[in-house]
């Protein structure tokens, strides 16, 4: 199953769509958020409890080929290992390159963002 997915270009409506996600009752193991700018991740993950794809999603073997790899590489290797096609994954790249931040929901049929 492919995650769903809503691009951002804005903050606050990103963690008011994470609250209202979590309401629904989705477990946080489930909601990432992804962006091209590495610092960027790091205070919406600190500000709303939303995961950053990790080691533990990707596996150590794409870990440590990433660690080779360019960012944008990076990126669309992190997607498609939390399941979406590689066209997917490059389409929603180049929103990324433009700023905008991407939030998934794995495991889960019908999400309201």
């Amino acid at each position: 199953m492919q995650p769903n997915y809503q691009i951002f270009h804005d903050d606050e409506q990103l963690s008011e769509s994470i609250d209202r996600v979590k309401g629904e009752g989705i477990e946080e193991d489930d909601i990432y958020i992804l962006s091209h700018d590495n610092d960027h991740v790091r205070r919406a993950k600190r500000s709303t409890d939303a995961n950053k794809i990790g080691v533990k999603e990707t596996g150590l073997g794409t870990a440590t080929k990433n660690v080779f790899r360019g960012k944008d590489d990076k990126l669309i290797s992190k997607m498609k290992e939390i399941g979406f096609e590689q066209s997917t994954a490059q389409k929603l790249h180049k929103e990324l390159e433009k700023g905008k931040t991407l939030l998934v929901v794995k495991n889960q049929d019908n999400v309201k963002f």
